[in-house]
């Protein structure tokens, strides 16, 4: 199993603040004999009167290193394997690149990054480190 990302705490705090169930940490995913690890599994509901839930799956990013590009290029690949499983096993399960609010502010608003979410049909969460609070979903 792999090890936690630096924010995992936090992003598990910033979900459980909104009002969502935390239902699998970390949640796994098997395809082709293989078993890959995103960092959290969720529900919520999307309505009080209803029974539908809505189910996502977490990845977190820290983007702590030298290099955000560097960052960027590793999340986006782990991303891409993992949606590409979710479609083909869970396709009602939405995946999340978790990442701080600086990075949002920084490598994902700079032209790289906002080409990067465009082409890549990236789904965000920012979070916000310090009031360990969810700020944005992106879309």
């Amino acid at each position: 199993m792999p090890a936690r990302d630096f924010y995992h705490n936090i992003v598990m705090q910033a979900l459980t603040q909104a009002g969502w169930e935390i239902t699998d940490d970390p949640f796994i995913l098997s395809y082709g004999g293989r078993d890959l690890y995103v960092d959290l599994g969720a529900e919520h509901d999307l309505l009080a009167a209803q029974r539908d839930r809505q189910k996502i799956a977490v990845e977190i990013k820290s983007f702590l290193s030298q290099s955000p590009v560097y960052d960027l290029q590793s999340a986006i690949g782990q991303y891409d394997v993992y949606r590409s499983i979710l479609e083909e096993t869970e396709p009602n399960r939405m995946l999340y690149l978790a990442v701080p609010k600086r990075a949002y502010e920084t490598i994902f608003s700079e032209k790289l990054g906002q080409l990067v979410i465009k082409r890549s049909s990236l789904q965000l969460m920012v979070f916000d480190e310090h009031s360990e609070r969810i700020e944005a979903w992106i879309p």
